[in-house]
């Protein structure tokens, strides 16, 4: 798979505490350069880099971020807030409680009721894989799958670990037909995007992958 290709899955990110309009600006500039899927940045930038891109990239951003534990009506308000600002696709946040007291079904509504405020935009839910069981993990594959989400994700790249190959496995093995995979947090090297690429991820959410094409090509980040 060649670079090009591989920047075709890149949601190129940025989501630090501290980012600022020059530094979205410049994400969006890279998006657009380098025809990445999306560039996700914060909500609070979405109008302004809609309004900047176009069109010429889709803009992404996260709702319930990072811990999740938000009430629902919190995250639906986010969420039609950021698409009337311009979003085109949603990263969201699941109540990581409820899914470890069990509450399946409490999971799933939230999930149902963000992807009917996304409408027909991409919906795409982070269960932070580095805080779950295999259990917990399989079963998320299912409630995701039955809520109709559009993308199962590893990561925010806020807790204590990011993506890694088994659990792509994993979810490859027990997610359901038309429900794709996103995996975020950690990934640094090209020979590392290809691998999660080809055990069956759709999208990579990272900004170092720019990084290194911008370096390679002498123009320094």
């Amino acid at each position: 798979m060649n670079v090009n290709e591989i920047l075709k899955h890149v949601d190129h990110t940025l989501l630090l505490q501290g980012a600022t309009w020059e530094e979205i600006r410049q994400i969006c500039d890279d998006g657009i350069k380098y025809q990445t899927a999306s560039v996700c940045i914060p909500p609070c930038y979405v109008k302004q880099a809609s309004e900047y891109v176009q069109g010429k990239v889709a803009i992404c951003t996260v709702i319930g971020f990072p811990n999740g534990n938000m009430t629902t009506k919190t995250k639906e308000f986010e969420t039609k807030d950021a698409i009337e600002n311009g979003a085109d696709e949603i990263d969201m946040v699941i109540n990581i409680g409820w899914l470890k007291d069990r509450k399946y079904q409490d999971v799933e509504q939230e999930i149902r009721t963000l992807k009917e405020a996304c409408g027909d935009r991409i919906l795409k839910v982070i269960i932070e894989t580095c805080l779950l069981t295999e259990e917990e993990k399989i079963k998320m594959c299912e409630l995701v799958t039955n809520a109709g989400a559009d993308y199962i994700k590893t990561s925010t790249g806020f807790s204590t670990g990011g993506a890694i190959f088994d659990d792509i496995r994993l979810f490859a093995k027990h997610v359901g037909e038309g429900v794709k995979i996103k995996a975020a947090g950690g990934i640094s090297s090209m020979d590392d995007a290809e691998k999660f690429l080809a055990l069956g991820a759709d999208r990579l959410g990272t900004s170092r992958i720019v990084k290194i094409v911008k370096k390679e090509e002498g123009a320094g980040y």
